[in-house]
């Protein structure tokens, strides 16, 4: 996972300065078992600029969901399903900050191509918060959740979620330094990324959703938080089946 983080000239320090960060996508592969994770982030005000999220019509209201940058049609659901999905009225209660809203909202493609040709297409969905970013993946592989574990390392946690076997573990990021004004680039440490990986189906038959967060100031994750996302937010995806 990585950040980009963009100041006035110095380098931050991966504190909330610079008028805080607003990670725009994060790029899940889960065809091939561990998820490779690019978080790019910026100042809020050169995201909106740039239309990598909308605001509501009035530039008060919450973000919501933008499609554009969409690269090609998911088969099911789709990137703007899954921000639909994400993007819900509630969800800054979900995360344990009611008095926040929602700044920007998105939702994508991409497509990967294997050694033998194959293509692939992995749907996505951003919000972002003042204190939180949320990102919603989907993946139709065949892959089981329960064959997760064993590739993520010892702090990876199996748990069930609305009956659906599940995987919960960590990613630390990695902050990439630039200047607006100029200058050299740099990388240091970032902060943890809690992400929950879920089966689409109670049998585990192959196909997962992931819901992952992370916080602005580089703080850990909520846990609690996640997993109350998680379990309101995945029975209203297209593809998901209940127990």
């Amino acid at each position: 996972m990585v950040e980009a983080i963009a100041d006035s000239g110095n380098e931050t320090g991966g504190g909330p300065a610079a008028g805080g960060r607003e990670p725009e996508k994060r790029v899940s592969t889960g065809a091939q078992v561990i998820a490779a994770v690019v978080v790019v982030a910026g100042l809020a005000g050169v995201l909106w600029a740039l239309g990598g999220g909308r605001q509501g019509a009035n530039g008060t209201g919450p973000a919501v969901c933008d499609t554009a940058h969409g690269t090609e049609p998911a088969k099911a659901p789709s990137g703007a399903q899954l921000c639909t999905a994400l993007n819900r009225s509630d969800l800054p209660a979900l995360l344990g900050t009611p008095n926040e809203r929602a700044v920007t909202a998105s939702g994508s493609e991409s497509t990967s191509t294997s050694a033998d040709g194959t293509k692939t297409t992995s749907p996505e969905a951003d919000v972002d918060l003042k204190t939180y970013s949320v990102q919603l993946t989907a993946s139709g592989d065949d892959l089981r959740v329960s064959e997760f574990a064993g590739f993520l390392g010892s702090g990876a946690r199996t748990t069930t979620i609305l009956g659906h076997p599940a995987v919960l573990y960590s990613d630390r990021t990695i902050a990439l330094h630039f200047s607006l004004g100029g200058g050299k680039a740099g990388t240091g440490p970032g902060g943890i990324a809690r992400t929950l990986v879920v089966a689409r189906d109670v049998k585990d038959g192959g196909g997962s959703f992931e819901v992952a967060i992370w916080r602005q100031d580089l703080a850990t994750p909520d846990d609690t938080a996640l997993l109350r996302v998680a379990e309101k937010v995945l029975p209203t995806v297209p593809g998901w089946t209940a127990g």
